[in-house]
């Protein structure tokens, strides 16, 4: 005994649960900021129009090709 004071074993239970406790919040915020949204690792997806540009640009598809298929999302987008 140090000075008179001793701890029962639920001290030391609660102490210890209280330990791990604190570790686990604090990897539950730490991962919480690694993954919010908006962060650098998270990319948009583009859209329907974005692909079709894209592969009119990379030379995929031709004009015409790229019109009628802009048309049909534009009637699919339409439906909804």
């Amino acid at each position: 005994m140090m000075g008179g004071y001793s701890m029962s074993g639920w001290a030391w239970l609660l102490m210890t649960l209280g330990m791990l406790g604190f570790w686990a919040l604090v990897a539950v915020v730490a991962v919480a900021l690694l993954r919010r949204p908006g962060g650098r690792d998270q990319q948009q997806r583009p859209d329907a129009e974005e692909i079709l540009a894209e592969r009119l640009a990379h030379g995929e598809i031709d004009a015409d090709e790229y019109r009628q298929r802009l048309q049909t999302i534009h009637q699919a987008a339409g439906r909804r």
